[in-house]
C-alpha cells in the first residue's frame, strides 16, 4: 500500500532535488524562507538569476508529450510577470506514489527515484480561468544541471534582447 507524503515532504525532495541539480551544473542557490513572491528557489549564474517555484506529486497528470499541473493563478500571475528581473519557471518533480521508494541507500551511493521537468512562465498569457490554471511541462524539457543553462539563457536574452555585445 502507497504511503502518501505530506506536504512538507514533497517540498523538501523537490529542494534537495534542485540542489542536487544546481551543484552539478555549478550554479549557485538561494532558498527562500517565505514563498511570498511564488518562488521556492532563485538560481544564480555570473550574474544571472532565474526564480523557480518548486511543486511535487505523486500522482502526475499525464498528457500527451508531457505532464500537466494545476497552478493557482496569484503564484501563476507572479512568474509570468514580464517585469521581473529574473524570470519565472515551475518545475514539478514526479515521486513513486509508495514514499519508501523514494530513497534507495546503496553502499557506494543513493538514488533518488523521481524526476523533474520545468516550464518557462515569464510573459505567459493572462489565464482563463480565477482559481488555476494547467501548465504544460512537456517531457522534452526534463530538469536537468543542462537544462538549467536554458533557464540562464532566458534571463541572458530579458537583459540583451538584441543579442548584441554591450559594451
Amino acid at each position: 500500500m502507497a504511503t502518501e507524503a505530506t506536504s512538507w515532504q514533497k517540498e523538501q525532495v523537490s529542494r534537495a532535488y534542485v540542489h542536487v541539480l544546481a551543484t552539478q551544473g555549478g550554479y549557485t542557490i538561494c532558498d527562500w524562507n517565505v514563498d511570498k513572491d511564488g518562488v521556492d528557489v532563485t538560481l544564480r549564474s555570473r550574474g544571472l538569476m532565474v526564480d523557480v517555484q518548486l511543486k511535487c506529486t505523486q500522482s502526475p497528470r499525464v498528457v500527451r508529450g508531457g505532464y500537466s499541473f494545476d497552478l493557482d493563478i496569484e503564484t501563476y500571475d507572479k512568474l509570468r510577470d514580464p517585469d521581473r528581473s529574473a524570470p519565472g519557471h515551475l518545475a514539478l518533480l514526479v515521486v513513486p506514489p509508495d514514499i519508501g521508494r523514494w530513497v534507495t541507500h546503496h553502499p557506494e551511493s543513493i538514488v533518488l527515484a523521481c524526476h523533474g521537468y520545468w516550464a518557462c512562465l515569464h510573459g505567459a498569457a493572462t489565464a482563463r480561468s480565477k482559481g488555476t490554471t494547467a501548465i504544460s511541462l512537456p517531457e522534452h524539457q526534463p530538469l536537468t544541471a543542462k537544462s538549467m543553462g536554458a533557464m540562464f539563457e532566458t534571463a541572458r536574452l530579458l537583459l540583451n534582447p538584441s543579442g548584441r555585445e554591450v559594451n
